[in-house]
C-alpha cells in the first residue's frame, strides 16, 4: 500500500482541533475513583514457565468496577533489587497469551507486567483469560470496538482503559518494583491504551507508543475500512442515524485528548503507510502532547516511510530500548 495519508511535512505540523466533551475530565475522574475503591492486587501466584533466566507470576488485579483482570508479571531470575517496571498493553484481539511469548523487556532487566485484554484474545496469538462481564448489557455490535458504542458509560474502552490504569497501580504494589520508574508501553490498541494511561496517570516515568489506535478517530474513519475502525464503520452502515451517539462516545476515548493531558517523556513510532491506524492520528497526538498539563517532557517520534502497521518492528524496539535506558539513567542520576 503506498502512502495514503498526509505528506510527512504536513504530518509534522498536523495539530487538528479536537471536539472534547465538556465533562471529559469529570467522566474519567469519576470512573477511576470507582475503580480505586478496591486494593489493586487480588492474587499473585508463581508459575513454572520453562524459562531458567526468568521468574514469572500469574497475577490477578482488580480493574474496572473491581472486575478481576489477569496479567503475567516477570522479572530476571535471581535479581533482588527493586527494578524499573514496564507495563505492556497488547493489541486488538489479543490476550496475554503464554508467559514466554514476550521477553524483550524482562531480558533487558526490567520488571514486566503484561495485561490481558478483557473480552478479547480470540483473534491472534495464544488467547486470553479475562472475560468482560459487561459485554452483553448495552447496545452495540459483537466486536470490542463497537461494544456499548452508543453510550460513553457503556463503552468497552471505558472498561479497558480503566483496567490499563489499574495495571500501573498493580505493578506498583508488587514486590521488587521501583514504583517511581514505571513505563507504559504498547503498539496499536496497546499504544492507544498506553497513551490513555499517560493522560490519566501523572507520575509515569515514560510512555512508549507505536501505531496508536483511537487517535484522530473521526479522520481515521474517513480514511480506512481496515479493522478495528472498519468494525465501527460497518456498524454505522447498518445502524444509520447512530453517528452522533457513536461520535460522542468516541470523544471520551480520543487519544489526542489523553495526549494533551500527559506529563511523562514520550517516544512514538509510526509507519507512514499504515492503513490500520493512519499516521495522522499518531502525529496529532504527538504534536499536541502535554499541551494542557503544563509539563515540558522530552519527546520524539520515529517515522518509517515504507512501512505499514508493523512500523519499525524490531528496529524500532531497539530504539525504544536505547531511549528508555538513557532516560532512566539520567533520572536516576538526578534522583
Amino acid at each position: 500500500m503506498p502512502a495514503f495519508d498526509l505528506p510527512l511535512t504536513e504530518l509534522e505540523r498536523h495539530r487538528p482541533d479536537v471536539e472534547e466533551p465538556p465533562d471529559f475530565d469529570e467522566f474519567w475522574l469519576g470512573t477511576l475513583q470507582e475503580a480505586d475503591r478496591a486494593e489493586p492486587l487480588a492474587t499473585v501466584t508463581p508459575v513454572r514457565s520453562g524459562l531458567r533466566l526468568t521468574e514469572t507470576w500469574d497475577v490477578t488485579f482488580r480493574g474496572f468496577e473491581g472486575d478481576p483482570v489477569r496479567a503475567w508479571f516477570s522479572r530476571p531470575a535471581g535479581t533482588r533489587d527493586d527494578l524499573p517496571a514496564v507495563v505492556e498493553y497488547a493489541g486488538y484481539g489479543r490476550g496475554r497469551g503464554l508467559p514466554h511469548e514476550r521477553l524483550t523487556w524482562v531480558s533487558a532487566g526490567y520488571a514486566h507486567l503484561l495485561m490481558d485484554n478483557r473480552g478479547q484474545g480470540d483473534q491472534y496469538g495464544c488467547g486470553g483469560d479475562t472475560p468482560d462481564p459487561w459485554a452483553g448489557s448495552a447496545a452495540g455490535g459483537p466486536g470490542a470496538a463497537v461494544r456499548g458504542l452508543l453510550a460513553p458509560r457503556d463503552y468497552h474502552y471505558r472498561r479497558l482503559i480503566t483496567d490499563a490504569v489499574r495495571a500501573v497501580a498493580a505493578v506498583r504494589a508488587l514486590p521488587g518494583v521501583d514504583g517511581r520508574r514505571v513505563t507504559a508501553v504498547g503498539n496499536s490498541q496497546g499504544g492507544g491504551l498506553a497513551l490513555a494511561v499517560a493522560g490519566l496517570v501523572p507520575d509515569l516515568a515514560a510512555v512508549l507508543v507505536s501505531a496508536p489506535f483511537l487517535c484522530g478517530v473521526r479522520r481515521a474513519l474517513d480514511l480506512t475500512d481496515a479493522g478495528p475502525y472498519g468494525e465501527i464503520a460497518a456498524y454505522l452502515a447498518v445502524h444509520r442515524g447512530a453517528e452522533a451517539a457513536a461520535y460522542r462516545t468516541l470523544s471520551y476515548v480520543e487519544g489526542i485528548s489523553f495526549a494533551r493531558r500527559a506529563h511523562a517523556p514520550a517516544h512514538f513510532g509510526v509507519g507512514l503507510r499504515d492503513t490500520v491506524c493512519p499516521p495522522s492520528g499518531a502525529y496529532a497526538a504527538f504534536n499536541r502532547y502535554a499541551e494542557l498539563s503544563g509539563a515540558d517532557p522530552r519527546k520524539e517520534i520515529r517515522a518509517y516511510p515504507y512501512n505499514g502497521h508493523e512500523g519499525g518492528d524490531a528496529v524500532h524496539v531497539r530504539r525504544q530500548l536505547d531511549w528508555l535506558a538513557a532516560l532512566l539513567e539520567v533520572s536516576r542520576s538526578r534522583g
